[in-house]
């Protein structure tokens, strides 16, 4: 068992040994035919590349050749076209010389007509002289009179038609002197108003208050209208609440009423809280407020105007002029303005400026009551002076600004013109934009009547009127004929507060272009 396990032993060993060997040879054999097959492959890569570099030198020669014989091309064509320029240049060079030459011609032909035209002059120049002096010997001759005779005749009648005029100078100077008194009176109240301005808020019998959204509308009616209705008849006011987006208009003839129902309304929207006992409590607020303030107006008054010692009551009523307004001009606003020009003229004409100015801020105290007590302003507020003690002479010139008494004193007077003048003045109460509109157009409609007018143009809110003439048609002395004419037809057809200017211009104008 033993001898026959060592022999397979030995038989395997040597299966292995030869296997072995067998093995190495195969392999070997194998290796030397692919280190072969590489050799030859890379003789072949080595010959393919060397072919592949020969093909590409030879491409780039190609390539460089045509490169050149393009650039070559190119700079033979710029060539050709800077030739081609230079010729155009040279062509464009000799056509300028001989146009220079031609102008140089033409030049010197006209120098020589203009040395002839010259000497021509100069001989006629001559000729005329010889014949002027034979004129002059012959009329001295026809005439039996020297030149120094005739200039001394001539002079004689210069003298007399300057003596006519002369007179004429001074009976026209005699009779501006006559009307030196209505220019000087119109130079104090020009003065007056120059000194004195005041603005004037606008007429209205309405209030508007902005809402911060429009559910605000449904919380001020209340459930029922209770809280509408509550406000109306604690301020006597109508709200009116419609379709206007954010906003509630106040509707009153009083307007202090309405001041204290806007500003109720205005408390009780930034509060929030709005029902009917919430609305008594921001009605008496308001009207406080508005109390104050018109006493704060009416001390402000007699401040700016310089008038002191005014009863209490009177201040008060003064203040109550800032809620009043009459076509359209604030009655505060209004009575300073009336203090400030009778003073001013009162001073030009040396009366008692004091007394002026204090019945000029007073004339118009009865539109403070004149809603509450029967008859004429001016009579309600001279009782109302009446009832406070102030002077006589105040009360008077109070009571007869409109003409319903006759004016007594010069004070009066003052008051009354002073009155006429702040309201007169252009812009200081409102007119309707219709009525406006229609001046304006009636005012050019009579400057484009006339004949020879181009164009007219109403500025200055229809206080002056520009008018452009043809100036073919129209000389210098008939523009101060036209202006006139234009200025009583005005006149005689418009009705307008203060005066309006008339402006006529005659222009020509020449135009050239430099080129």
């Amino acid at each position: 068992m033993c001898i026959d396990t060592l022999v397979w032993l030995l038989l395997i060993g040597a299966t292995g040994v030869i296997a072995f060997f067998l093995g190495y040879f195969i392999r070997k054999n194998i290796s030397e035919k692919k280190i072969q097959s590489a050799e030859e492959l890379a003789k072949k890569i080595v010959s393919d590349a060397e072919k592949e570099a020969e093909s590409k030198k030879k491409e780039a020669m190609l390539e460089a050749k045509e490169e050149v014989h393009r650039l070559r091309n190119e700079f033979e064509k710029e060539v050709r076209e800077r030739r081609n320029e230079i010729q155009r240049m040279e062509r464009r060079l000799i056509l300028r010389e001989e146009t220079l030459d031609k102008k140089v011609e033409t030049l010197e032909a006209r120098e020589e007509s203009l040395v002839k035209k010259q000497q021509e002059i100069q001989e006629l120049q001559e000729q005329m002289n010889e014949i002027y002096k034979k004129q002059v010997q012959e009329l001295e001759r026809i005439a039996n009179l020297t030149t120094e005779e005739a200039k001394e005749i001539i002079l004689n009648n210069v003298r007399e038609e300057v003596k006519h005029d002369a007179a004429m100078l001074i009976k026209e100077i005699e009779t501006k002197a006559k009307e030196e008194a209505d220019k000087k009176a119109r130079e104090i109240i020009a003065c007056a108003i120059q000194r004195c301005a005041a603005d004037h808020v606008a007429e209205t019998t309405v209030s508007v208050v902005s809402l911060p959204n429009d559910e605000m509308k449904g919380r001020i009616i209340g459930r029922e209208g209770r809280n509408i209705r509550t406000l109306e008849t604690l301020t006597g006011i109508d709200l009116i609440i419609d379709d206007t987006p954010e906003a509630v208009i106040l509707s009153g003839f009083d307007p202090i009423r309405r001041e204290v129902a806007r500003l109720a309304l205005e408390k009780l929207i930034a509060d929030g809280r709005i029902h009917p006992a919430r609305i008594e409590e921001m009605v008496e607020k308001a009207k406080k407020e508005v109390e104050n303030d018109i006493r704060e107006q009416g001390e402000q008054a007699t401040f700016e105007t310089g008038v002191h010692g005014l009863h209490s009551e009177l201040i008060r009523l003064l203040g109550r002029l800032k809620y009043r307004t009459s076509y359209g001009q604030n009655v505060l606003k209004h009575s300073i303005e009336v203090s400030y020009l009778a003073g001013l003229m009162a001073s030009e004409l040396g009366a008692d400026v004091a007394l002026a100015k204090r019945a000029g801020l007073l004339h118009d105290i009865g539109k403070a009551l004149d809603h509450e007590i029967e008859g004429p302003h001016a009579l309600i507020g001279g009782d109302i002076l009446k009832k406070y003690n102030e002077s006589p002479a105040v009360i008077h010139a109070v009571s007869a600004h409109h003409g319903d008494l006759e004016p007594q004193t010069i004070e009066a007077i003052l008051v009354q013109a002073a009155d006429a003048i702040s309201a007169a003045r252009p812009g200081a109460r409102r007119e309707t934009l219709e009525a406006y509109i229609k001046r304006l157009e009636k005012l050019e409609e009579i400057a484009d009547s006339f004949e020879g007018v181009e164009k007219s143009y109403a500025i200055q809110a229809g206080r002056e009127i520009r008018i452009m003439v043809k100036p073919e048609q129209i000389s210098d002395a008939d523009v101060i004929q036209i202006a006139r004419d234009i200025v009583k037809r005005i006149e005689s057809e418009l009705e307008y507060p203060g005066q309006i200017k008339v402006n006529v211009i005659r222009e020509i104008r020449a135009i050239e272009y430099a080129k």
